[in-house]
């Protein structure tokens, strides 16, 4: 059975026999000569780190042409950086090639198929270049995240940047904000609610948004030594996390929840070896009781809580509910028809068929949930993709984080954020597509691109490599 386990999640996957093998991979160093000569190409590991460094920086304030236009120029380096790369990195150092490209280059090669096949090539097309311009740019930081100091930069700058996000938005509930779209039923009790959106201009945006550097922000705590960081990083936790509650977004807090609740579940299992040998049975179940006790409390105590959370259940009584149900009925048909391969990546294409099966009064620009909308876009065979490479990124994360726990690295703390994040974001939406916005597409393939830089390639692999280029390594 553990076996079979390995085999699906590419534990023990040796990379050299696909190199070999691999047509593309052949293209890899050939501009090393012009790369040598070069002066700048000296500095191209800061470069690369500045442009990814510029993504986010500017993501939340600038319009999403401009933030195309920093993800051309991130996959263009990329793949000047490939093209004129050393056949293998220096010993000692992360993989740039894990399991988890590998996936994700098998993804976006089904995306590919789909778009080449669509009803509408050349709305999907347009799906196709975004989708294509996100994966080089989580290509680019999986290569420059791999050096611990640029991966705590990076890091850095994105919740400093997130700090003035949440300022923003805790400005607005302090002074009022004008709700900028119906976001709220109006017969509800929390028809008033000022709904915070900060910069992003939508609280459920902001939501997604906020969800990385709350899980971010923890990791930094336990990462940064000092008391002077702690305590900022502390700050940060408290203000992004107050400010994504005042999103009031279910979703947003579903996926807050569940971030929580993975974080502390990694945190427990990196201490239990600390723990006396007589607690550690409880730890876990004394975690769960804790954790469902502070959500009880809350539902029924506070009260703006208790009746957004009571509006989840009460199904298409509430607007927003039967808003979603009707899309979800209309998409269930989308993907009847083209179960195998989809419609094609991206809304314009979703917008060129979705009228076609919508209810009246009923228009969306997506499928209000995540798995719906890789269903609809890809069929089944893009979405069993999605969720394999799902299973290979988690594997590889707790993989890697049992490594770093048995020589007590800290760099660990950031692994956790990165995978309580993803896990927030993809439990935030099942009941949204807020994924697909560029804010928060680039923060999903920055945790994704975290748990690929940690990968170390298996020992039988790295000894392999050295015979085949002669110990070069």
């Amino acid at each position: 059975m553990n076996s079979v386990w390995q085999q699906v999640t590419l534990s023990n996957l040796h990379l050299y026999q696909w190199r070999g093998a691999s047509y593309l991979y052949r293209l890899v160093g050939l501009l090393q000569s012009w790369r040598r000569g070069s002066w700048l190409m000296q500095w191209c590991e800061p470069l690369g780190a500045l442009l990814v460094a510029l993504v986010f920086a500017l993501a939340p304030f600038v319009p999403n042409a401009l933030v195309g236009l920093l993800l051309v120029a991130c996959g263009a380096f990329w793949g000047l950086l490939t093209l004129s790369d050393e056949i293998a990195p220096p010993k000692g150092l992360p993989q740039r090639m894990t399991p988890i490209h590998l996936l994700v280059l098998l993804y976006w090669g089904i995306a590919t198929v789909a778009t080449a096949l669509s009803p509408v090539k050349k709305a999907a097309a347009v799906g196709w270049v975004k989708l294509t311009l996100y994966l080089l740019l989580f290509a680019l930081m999986a290569r420059v995240l791999r050096s611990p100091r640029f991966r705590s930069l990076i890091i850095l700058l994105f919740l400093l940047v997130s700090l003035v996000v949440s300022v923003y938005g805790l400005r607005q509930w302090y002074f009022g904000a004008e709700a900028l779209a119906t976001w709220v039923d109006p017969t509800s009790t929390s028809a008033k609610l000022t709904r915070v959106y900060s910069y992003l201009g939508n609280p459920n945006l902001l939501a997604g948004y906020l969800l990385p550097a709350v899980g971010l922000s923890i990791s930094a705590f336990f990462t940064w030594q000092r008391w002077l960081p702690k305590a900022l990083a502390l700050t940060m936790f408290i203000v992004n996390s107050a400010c994504l509650v005042l999103t009031f977004s279910r979703g947003g807090w579903i996926g807050f929840v569940v971030c929580l609740f993975v974080f502390l579940v990694l945190l427990v299992y990196w201490y239990s070896v600390q723990l006396p040998e007589a607690w550690r049975p409880w730890a876990m179940p004394v975690l769960l009781g804790g954790s469902a006790g502070v959500i009880l409390l809350a539902v029924l105590f506070v009260g703006p809580v208790r009746d957004r959370v009571l509006t989840i259940f009460v199904g298409r009584q509430d607007s927003s509910n039967n808003f979603r149900m009707n899309v979800w009925a209309a998409v269930v048909e989308m993907i009847r028809d083209r179960p195998i391969l989809g419609i094609g990546p991206g809304n314009d294409a979703f917008n060129k068929i979705y009228p076609l099966y919508m209810r009246p009064r009923y228009s969306a620009l997506s499928a209000y949930s995540l798995f719906l909308e890789i269903a609809v876009e890809t069929g089944f065979v893009g979405l069993l993709t999605f969720l394999w490479l799902l299973v290979v990124t988690f594997n590889q994360g707790v993989q890697q984080l049992s490594r770093l726990r048995a020589s007590a690295n800290p760099q660990a703390f950031w692994l956790m954020g990165a995978i309580a994040s993803m896990a927030g974001t993809i439990a935030h939406n099942l009941v949204d597509t807020v994924i697909y916005r560029p804010e928060i597409s680039t923060l999903w393939w920055l945790m994704v691109a975290i748990i690929a830089s940690y990968y170390i390639t298996p020992k039988a692999d790295t000894l392999t490599t050295e015979k085949l280029l002669g110990g070069s390594i």
